[in-house]
């Protein structure tokens, strides 16, 4: 009697065994037939009216968009990205994408200047030796790239809130936005205002401790730590604000338009 007893429990516990098995492969093939519903619905979902933004599926879009208002509505000036010592900053700084800088011919750094158009369709022109007279910001951060890699490096320049206040652009920075973008125009993005007031961000014309390299954006390139690298463009041409997005290069390619960190 006593041996029946324990092969019913013995029963009862294998069947507890199946019984959960059972239920937990049935949720795994739940959860994973209807990922790749999900996946086939957005991948057969129509594609986003190509504007400032393109090349992404409608229903991704609306979800990027509205995680940046999210980042933007709790993003906090306040909120400063780790700084590291010099001696950890790379010596040999990697160089990523040429867009906007290799094939620009008939650039001559030595009559370059940036190009800030005003409201009143007038263009302030800013020579590097005005922008170097400013005060000397320095910043040692984890750049990082969308493609997965990141490297401390070190920076400097002239903090572009500094920059907005010295040149008496005030009512500008009063705007939601600011695009940039290579003296040709071949690539370019668009930053809200929040990331161009932060005081990590330079406008940078040195690179540890030496002027900036032709390939890394001589003479003048933005560093945006709150940024992936995508929005850190490289040899600034023209400066110019507005309260509607201004087109981003990789944004049209269907990036995120915030691509913040």
């Amino acid at each position: 009697m006593e041996t029946t007893n324990q092969n019913k429990e013995q029963l009862s516990v294998e069947q507890k065994i199946k019984r959960r098995n059972f239920i937990s492969f049935g949720v795994f093939f739940a959860l994973g037939g209807t990922a790749v519903a999900g996946w086939k619905w957005l991948l057969n979902s129509p594609d986003e009216v190509a504007g400032v933004t393109a090349n992404a599926k409608a229903p991704l879009r609306r979800a990027l968009n509205k995680t940046e208002l999210f980042f933007r509505n709790f993003y906090s000036n306040k909120h400063l990205v780790k700084t590291y010592p010099t001696s950890r900053a790379a010596k040999n700084v990697r160089v990523n994408s040429l867009i906007g800088i290799n094939d620009d011919e008939d650039f001559d750094a030595k009559n370059w200047h940036l190009a800030v158009k005003l409201n009143n369709l007038q263009t302030l022109n800013i020579n590097i030796d005005e922008i170097k007279a400013l005060p000397k910001t320095e910043i040692v951060f984890d750049f990082k790239c969308v493609e997965g890699w990141d490297q401390i490096q070190h920076w400097g320049g002239v903090k572009l809130s500094d920059f907005l206040a010295h040149f008496k652009l005030i009512e500008q920075s009063k705007k939601q936005y600011m695009g940039l973008e290579t003296p040709n125009g071949k690539y370019y993005v668009g930053l809200e205002m929040e990331c161009v007031l932060h005081p990590q961000t330079l406008l940078a014309y040195e690179m540890n401790n030496q002027p900036i390299s032709m390939e890394h954006g001589a003479p003048l390139r933005l560093i945006v730590p709150v940024k992936y690298g995508i929005k850190n463009l490289k040899r600034i041409g023209t400066m110019s604000f507005s309260n509607a997005r201004p087109k981003d290069y990789w944004a049209e390619q269907g990036y995120d338009y915030y691509s913040g960190l």
